[in-house]
């Protein structure tokens, strides 16, 4: 009756998967879950015991989608079957989709592995059906308040969902005095990664941070440097709390053409990428992977094959100009982008675009610890605004005395800047609005590729 019911959960949730598709309402990645989870209660704790191996989860604020993708790539690589929520859907019903929908219509899933990504929110309720193997913690930033709260409040959510997985291997950053005072206060397996040179510069790290007071003794802390947030080399001179050594590190990194190169435990890897926070994704990645006991032979080719961008960084070419995608949704995010749109010595046009749909958050005060005046020296011929909050960022730009120009139509704002700009445009914008502006600009492309 039990397998009855599972089989019936899996088939009705494929069923919603396809009928959504086919309506075009979206992806398909959360609803069917939320139906497999009515008529089976139990279907996540299910369909979680059957995989074959282990169970890798990932939660944290940023780099925790990149780093999931990345595991799954690695593994992969290794040619194991893998389950992965790829699409983003990191709630319960996302996750519980996520499964039922690899599963085949009598409930058999051949997976030898699964990457699972989790909000920490929702931790509490999914890491006691997932029973994972390992929980890596990428690191804790404050990020859409009027749903989390202060970090305080996340922080307790995470400690109590680990605790309530204490089989666990807990990986997390050392470098991050907050994932590491709830690694400390678990009773876990733990293992830390970390890197010790400084790589991130001035403008990644602006003075708004979310905790430099030690946890053990309420003082403040000293840092030999920051790496950007709260995030570096700390120590606390009062108790003597301070950052452990990390069990998996980056060391020798250097840029190449633009590009990242570091030794990871004995490997030179030559990355793709030309952000210094994925440096961060990549190493963490490894963490997980050993700490889990996965195989690990193949990771240096398979981090030098990935694509870093997963639909939140991407280039795209329209009408002979360069377009390049980027995601911020919390305000280290942002920072992190305004680096990286600072270090392109060229002249270039800046478009972001701020919502405030249910899962941005409502709360948008946080644009008000964003550095933007390093846009002054960004080389920028025109910076503009859009989305329903574009007043609320022309008037936090108004403050940094930064001139900006009001969007109403993104599509024709993008052409426009196309034709006429100065070929190189940087386009900024958080969580809702990425898949839409990736569809665009894909659109776009083509579109320009047939004409040409």
């Amino acid at each position: 009756m039990l397998n009855l019911r599972r089989r019936m959960a899996i088939l009705c949730a494929k069923g919603m998967s396809v009928m959504i598709q086919r309506l075009r309402r979206g992806g398909g990645s959360v609803l069917p879950g939320a139906i497999a989870r009515r008529i089976d209660p139990s279907i996540l704790a299910d369909m979680a015991g059957l995989v074959k191996d282990k169970i890798i989860v990932v939660m944290g604020t940023n780099g925790k989608t990149t780093t999931n993708s990345m595991i799954c790539h690695a593994l992969r690589a290794e040619g194991k079957k893998v389950l992965i929520n790829r699409t983003g859907a990191n709630m319960r019903n996302g996750i519980i989709a996520s499964f039922v929908l690899a599963a085949d219509c009598k409930g058999r899933l051949d997976a030898d592995y699964a990457c699972i990504e989790v909000d920490e929110f929702a931790a509490a309720q999914v890491l006691p059906a997932l029973r994972p193997d390992c929980i890596l913690l990428t690191n804790l930033f404050r990020d859409q308040i009027d749903r989390y709260g202060e970090i305080d409040i996340v922080r307790e959510r995470i400690r109590e969902a680990v605790t309530a997985a204490p089989e666990a291997r807990l990986v997390v950053n050392c470098d991050d005095p907050i994932s590491y005072a709830i690694a400390a206060g678990c009773g876990n397996p733990l293992a830390g990664y970390g890197i010790g040179q400084r790589i991130f510069d001035d403008i990644s790290s602006p003075e708004v941070r979310e905790s430099t007071f030690c946890p053990s003794c309420g003082r403040k802390m000293e840092y030999a440097f920051f790496h950007y947030g709260q995030l570096g080399i700390y120590q606390c001179p009062h108790c003597g709390w301070k950052r452990p050594l990390p069990d998996y590190k980056a060391e020798q990194i250097e840029t190449r053409d633009g590009r990242y190169r570091f030794v990871l435990d004995g490997m030179t890897i030559h990355s793709q990428t030309k952000a210094p926070y994925n440096v961060y994704n990549t190493l963490s990645a490894y963490a997980a992977i050993k700490a889990a006991g996965a195989p690990s032979a193949g990771f240096q080719a398979a981090a030098e094959s990935f694509d870093y961008g997963n639909r939140r960084e991407e280039t795209f070419f329209i009408h002979g100009a360069r377009v390049c995608l980027c995601l911020a949704k919390n305000p280290v995010g942002f920072q992190q982008k305004i680096s990286l749109v600072c270090k392109d010595a060229g002249s270039k046009d800046i478009l972001v675009q701020i919502n405030d749909a249910a899962q941005d958050g409502k709360d948008i005060s946080w644009l008000w610890d964003v550095d933007f005046q390093h846009f002054k020296a960004a080389h920028a011929a025109t910076v503009g605004v859009a989305g329903t909050r574009r007043l609320d960022l022309a008037l936090r730009l108004l403050y940094d005395d930064i001139a900006c120009d009001l969007v109403e139509n993104m599509e024709s704002a993008i052409r426009r800047l196309a034709q006429d700009g100065t070929g190189n445009l940087y386009l900024i914008v958080n969580y809702s609005g990425l898949l839409a502006a990736n569809r665009m600009l894909h659109r776009l492309q083509r579109g320009t590729a047939m004409t040409a």
